[in-house]
């Protein structure tokens, strides 16, 4: 759980990092150049996610609550809009204008989804901390950004785009679970 703990403070406090003290990361910025100092974040939050996952997968299994029978079906439904929303993000179409944070919210919804079908403290950890990271930082932006400059929507065909990825995508992480031996489509885990 230590190394659940410190990934998940890792990937707060590097992501809260612009927003809290600006002038220590321009500084950085400064330092060493707008690039390298791109790769020394994309470097620590890759590092903070291998710790998440080796500290949620090590992590003994402490029953807090036991999910509704039958809920995984909800939980597809729930990971394939977040799978959307976090593509949404980088989307040219009509959908991209439809929220301010679609990334986070999709942060959320996959946290939730997961919560959902998961009841032990790990699980609590891991995806309580990852909608709880979402919320704090869509306050930090709208508080920094306080009028949201509402994109333009794009054309249908980035839209269909985003689905079409998202379907593939959805595919791909099922396809892991399954691997994994957490077969997403049973309608309710081990």
């Amino acid at each position: 759980m230590t190394l659940l703990l410190i990934g998940l403070g890792v990937w707060t406090l590097v992501h809260f990092w612009k927003r809290l003290s600006p002038n220590t990361r321009a500084a950085l910025d400064a330092t060493m150049g707008q690039g390298p100092a791109k790769g020394v974040i994309a470097l620590l939050l890759v590092a903070s996610i291998v710790m998440m996952v080796l500290g949620y997968r090590a992590a003994e299994n402490l029953h807090v609550y036991t999910p509704i029978a039958g809920i995984g079906h909800l939980n597809n439904l729930l990971m394939l809009f977040s799978v959307m929303l976090l593509g949404m993000g980088s989307s040219k179409g009509k959908m991209r204008s439809w929220f301010r944070h679609p990334m986070l919210m999709g942060v959320i919804v996959w946290a939730g989804a997961h919560l959902l079908v998961n009841g032990d403290l790990a699980s609590v950890v891991l995806f309580g901390g990852m909608a709880l990271w979402a919320l704090v930082q869509m306050a930090l932006i709208n508080r920094a950004v306080p009028v949201w400059d509402r994109p333009t929507a794009g054309p249908i065909s980035g839209d269909i785009r985003l689905i079409i990825i998202g379907l593939v995508l959805f595919t791909i992480i099922a396809a892991i679970h399954i691997w994994l031996g957490r077969n997403p489509f049973l309608g309710t885990y081990p």
